[in-house]
């Protein structure tokens, strides 16, 4: 970023990612800005891909998707294009709602969203499994989510 971020635009990123849906009115009563400036740096912080985009939050329980796990993800690295064709594979299975590459004692660590055990089981046994480029995989499986935060963890009172 070419640009230091001032007092009110750390402001207006806070204020952003713990509701995206309020109103520019809104938003630049809680800065001290008018409408107009608001708007504009709205826009500059959009531009300049700090904010990268908006979306609603839906409550994965109230849509009947009740699993959530993480599963450690080892490749079979002597496989011929084993990366490209891995990541090939799992952009195409919707329940993979997050997949990073790690550093530890696997390779990648994906996140998996599905309506319960025996479609996860599914998914685990008919999909997953069948990819060839995955050495191993390993489960973990949530109980329960204690923080879900959205709010970076950024000094938005610094400068």
């Amino acid at each position: 970023m070419s640009e230091k971020l001032d007092k009110i635009d750390l402001k207006i990123l806070k204020i952003l990612q713990e509701n995206s849906k309020i109103t520019n009115l809104d938003l630049s009563k809680k800065i001290g800005l008018s409408p107009a400036p608001t708007l504009e740096r709205v826009k500059k912080l959009e531009q300049s891909d700090i904010i990268q985009s908006y979306h609603a939050q839906v409550n994965p329980q109230m849509m009947g998707l009740n699993v959530k796990t993480f599963v450690l993800v080892s490749l079979a690295w002597k496989r011929e294009n084993a990366l490209n064709n891995f990541l090939d594979k799992i952009t195409r299975i919707d329940e993979i709602s997050e997949c990073y590459i790690i550093t530890g004692e696997a390779d990648f660590l994906m996140k998996i969203v599905c309506k319960d055990i025996p479609t996860y089981e599914q998914l685990l046994f008919k999909t997953l499994s069948q990819i060839e480029e995955i050495e191993r995989l390993k489960t973990l499986m949530t109980l329960s989510t204690v923080k879900d935060s959205k709010v970076l963890p950024y000094n938005y009172d610094e400068v």
